[in-house]
């Protein structure tokens, strides 16, 4: 098995967060256009004493898939 690189991980989770966050701050530009994908309705998983709720949402635009291609490329740089 190959042994997973938490730098790639760690720099690609950094550069969707700095990229969707581009992307809100520029609202009304081409960078915001993205799509929503997920569960729109939690699924609960209720046994009596406890009650679990499953639910996942993305939110992709395309400064977060430039965030992520900037982060390839830096690990690329320090690789």
């Amino acid at each position: 098995m190959k042994r997973v690189n938490w730098v790639l991980v760690l720099l690609v989770l950094i550069g969707l967060v700095i990229g969707s966050l581009i992307g809100a701050y520029f609202s009304n530009t081409f960078l915001s256009y993205g799509q929503q994908f997920g569960l729109t309705n939690p699924v609960e998983l209720n046994m009596g004493f406890v009650v679990l709720t499953f639910g996942l949402r993305f939110h992709i635009n395309i400064a977060s898939v430039l965030g992520v291609v900037i982060a390839f490329v830096v690990y690329r740089f320090i690789r």
